[in-house]
């Protein structure tokens, strides 16, 4: 297998302890609030087999299965992927993997990409790879959920600049939109050396989301448009919250 993340931003930038510095204050109340909405929407019983894909350090992976459900997480970060081997139990696994690889076909009952997990690959093609993959690893019937930026919003809301200050280091943010990506830059100086990072999402439309379901053989049956799951409006929404149906 290629390992074609050495090419890539986030690989890096993933694997950064600043980058866990930069982002120590995410609202970890609100995530829970999304996961307990999202279980009851979805009516998962105890018990069913759920995928948390891109799951970080396994925070949510971890939550889940302390709601009673067996939850394999998967990232391509090996430094995440250790640290949340640490909570692994006899329903709850982790495993270094690119999820634009096929991964325990026909396994799962549900799926999920949450938190803008989505959107980082360079090359189009790579979005189908990963939504093909995901559907390939989900039972008949069962339930993806993809939960994206709303690429409407943040374009026409962009903060060009924000200087953030966490656990002494300065970080200095500047945001653009290159007419197909929303790029950060993020640059900062710790014990006198300059480091210099770039996040690059694709801002990628509900249109195409739709045509990735629907060549994955997902079915759409609800956009959402917060944590909270009200209904998705492009021009307000915080959120882009698709829940599919592999058929």
């Amino acid at each position: 297998m290629v390992d074609e993340s050495k090419k890539e931003w986030f690989n890096e930038w993933f694997d950064s302890p600043y980058y866990h510095i930069l982002y120590k204050d995410r609202d970890e109340a609100e995530a829970r609030n999304f996961i307990k909405n999202l279980t009851s929407f979805l009516s998962i019983q105890k018990n069913d087999s759920v995928l948390d894909v891109a799951c970080g350090k396994g925070r949510h992976s971890i939550y889940l299965n302390q709601l009673g459900f067996k939850v394999d997480g998967i990232d391509l970060s090996k430094q995440n992927i250790e640290i949340a081997k640490l909570s692994e139990n006899e329903n709850l696994h982790f495993e270094v993997h690119d999820m634009r690889h096929p991964y325990r076909k026909s396994h799962f009952d549900f799926a999920f990409n949450m938190f803008t997990s989505f959107g980082y690959f360079e090359i189009e093609q790579d979005n189908q790879r990963a939504i093909s993959a995901i559907a390939d690893a989900l039972k008949s019937n069962g339930i993806f959920v993809l939960d994206f930026l709303n690429p409407y919003k943040v374009i026409n809301n962009l903060v060009t600049e924000e200087i953030k200050e966490v656990e002494g280091i300065e970080f200095h943010i500047n945001r653009s939109f290159d007419g197909e990506h929303i790029i950060k830059d993020i640059a900062f100086t710790d014990s006198g050396k300059l480091f210099h990072f770039q996040e690059k999402v694709k801002a990628i439309r509900r249109l195409s989301f739709l045509d990735y379901f629907r060549n994955a053989n997902l079915m759409p049956l609800e956009t959402f448009g917060d944590y909270s799951l009200n209904e998705y409006q492009p021009e307000i929404s915080n959120r882009m919250i698709f829940i599919a149906k592999k058929l």
